[in-house]
């Protein structure tokens, strides 16, 4: 009995000199990695406030804003984490290789979506459009209405709601009708030999003139675009607001057939061409 007491006893001793001797190899890594921690989350607490205002001042896109911070913040935690780990003695390699598995597993599982996301954070930085523009897109002519990280929303003119993934609309032709201000509206239409050209050059420019919504400047054009075989081929190019184009066209043409018609010239199988 008296030998395994001191069986015991040696076996309790020998677990409290481990501790007693772990504690003095780590015990201040654990130490110090506790006071780098808190120090840590107060920097970061302070960063994040830091960059919030920078945000504001650089005028950073209402929608970007939260995910630029949250970004930043959750990069600064990680960071922190393995500083504190490695100052504590405790090895990062298994944590690095489940990140990094877990990064990977998400990016395949969710290309698409990235994707999307990379576009919208390219059309908020690089802007080939803003809130209100009018834009030709995937086939689809619309007002922009909203933004967002994943997709834009466009309301079109018979006031249809159309959402785009911002990954297929980012890398596809975007024809921004609003930007330069003015819109030029073109179209073409065929008559005959007999006709007079400087009556219906005449004709034309009563239309243009009677027509709401048309600009001034820059200059209108009337004229003879093409001579073909069975007839000859006129242009009108006039310029108005791309808010006005729908209703400016036709308008115009409406006011070219009745003008035309009036004047006496005749209007074979009139194809107007916008």
């Amino acid at each position: 009995m008296a030998v395994n007491k001191i069986t015991y006893h040696d076996r309790v001793e020998e677990l409290y000199d481990k501790a007693y001797n772990w504690l003095l190899d780590h015990g201040p890594g654990f130490i110090v990695g506790i006071i780098v921690l808190l120090a840590g989350l107060w920097f970061i607490r302070f960063l994040k406030t830091r960059i919030r205002a920078k945000m504001s001042q650089r005028e950073v896109h209402s929608s970007l804003q939260p995910f630029f911070l949250s970004v930043s913040i959750t990069g600064l935690n990680i960071l922190l984490v393995a500083v504190v780990l490695n100052i504590m003695g405790i090895g990062v390699t298994l944590f690095t290789t489940i990140f990094g598995a877990f990064t990977v597993a998400a990016g395949l599982a969710l290309s698409g979506t990235f994707q999307n996301f990379a576009g919208g954070i390219l059309i908020l930085l690089l802007k080939p459009f803003e809130l209100d523009d009018s834009i030709l897109a995937q086939g689809q002519d619309g007002k922009v209405i909203s933004i967002q990280i994943f997709y834009t929303v466009l309301l079109t003119a018979d006031n249809k709601t159309v959402i785009i993934p911002n990954g297929k609309l980012f890398n596809e032709v975007i024809t921004n009708v609003t930007r330069e201000g003015k819109r030029r509206l073109d179209f073409e239409f065929k008559l005959e030999y007999a006709v007079d050209v400087d009556k219906v050059k005449e004709s034309l420019t009563t239309s243009i003139k009677r027509t709401k919504n048309i600009l001034t400047t820059p200059a209108t054009n009337v004229g003879v675009i093409a001579l073909e075989l069975d007839g000859i081929r006129f242009t009108v190019r006039v310029w108005v607001q791309p808010s006005n184009f729908i209703s400016a066209k036709m308008e115009l043409q409406e006011n070219i057939i009745k003008d035309l018609k009036a004047a006496g010239i005749k209007l074979p199988g009139v194809a107007l061409t916008a």
